[in-house]
């Protein structure tokens, strides 16, 4: 299959790369492609005429969103418009990708597909407005949210071991609660998406769920190193953006179509720590 993969450089996009090798994949990133740039993509798209499109090319800087709306907004929701917009010419499938922040974290129980979405964040708002613009434009189209994603780049679980390299005690927030998702097992999803005719809204979340608290433990139990974190508050650790208090996704519709082959998220974290 022909498979555009836009922010190929990103963290989901490498390992997409990666496990995409079976497939004919043209890559790009903000370097070569503008995707807020609604001829760009469109003269693009003509010319090399893929099959299907995983974009997971976003504006992710969750607290920069804040004081950037303008510019989460450019990639976000116009960005998504312009790349299912494409898909609709040249008769592409779509995998957009998205996020737990479309969601305010205050249900007790895991989120489903179909669950109201309350985004309180510029970033949640945003990717819950390029998701409703997927819909709209495209039908063909797999909307596939995920959360606390860790891989090749900057991520929490990088963050953690740099900085216990140089501080002996850490403060880490314990009142958010979600899962840690290896890039591994959400790139697997999509590509198991993409072989079905599925269309529709997805979580792909690996297994279980903790909180950040509970994720640096693992991540310094299966490193081997020992760090003395003390749990605080979101109060006590205030950030520009909005959290979810409670964001853990159910894969329910992942179960129900292609099959849900994520792992428990301690063996993915496992995994990822002795590459």
């Amino acid at each position: 299959m022909k498979i555009l993969v836009t922010g190929a450089n990103g963290q989901l996009g490498r390992e997409v790369v990666r496990q995409g090798k079976d497939h004919e994949l043209v890559l790009t990133d903000y370097d070569t492609l503008d995707i807020a740039n609604c001829k760009a993509v469109a003269l693009f798209m003509r010319e090399i005429k893929p099959q299907a499109v995983i974009h997971c090319a976003a504006y992710t800087n969750v607290d920069g969103a804040e004081k950037d709306e303008d510019g989460a907004f450019r990639v976000n929701v116009v960005g998504a418009q312009n790349i299912a917009a494409g898909c609709l010419e040249t008769g592409a499938r779509m995998v957009y990708v998205s996020t737990d922040y479309v969601f305010d974290g205050t249900k007790t129980e895991a989120y489903r597909e179909f669950d109201q979405v309350n985004p309180q964040s510029v970033y949640g708002r945003t990717k819950w407005q390029g998701e409703e613009l997927v819909r709209r434009i495209l039908g063909r189209h797999y909307i596939v949210r995920t959360a606390w994603l860790y891989g090749d780049g900057n991520n929490f679980v990088r963050t953690m071991l740099r900085l216990a390299e140089t501080n002996d005690t850490l403060r880490v927030v314990h009142d958010q609660v979600g899962t840690p998702t290896s890039t591994v097992d959400l790139a697997k999803a999509i590509f198991a998406l993409l072989d079905s005719d599925a269309y529709g809204t997805y979580h792909a979340t690996c297994q279980g769920q903790c909180s950040w608290y509970e994720f640096a433990c693992e991540i310094f139990r299966q490193a081997g190193k020992k760090v003395k974190i003390i749990p605080v508050t979101t109060d006590e650790f205030p950030r520009p953006a909005k959290r979810p208090a409670h964001s853990v996704l159910d894969n329910y519709m992942l179960r129900m179509t292609v099959g849900d082959t994520t792992r428990p998220w301690q063996e993915s974290i496992k995994e990822y720590i002795k590459r």
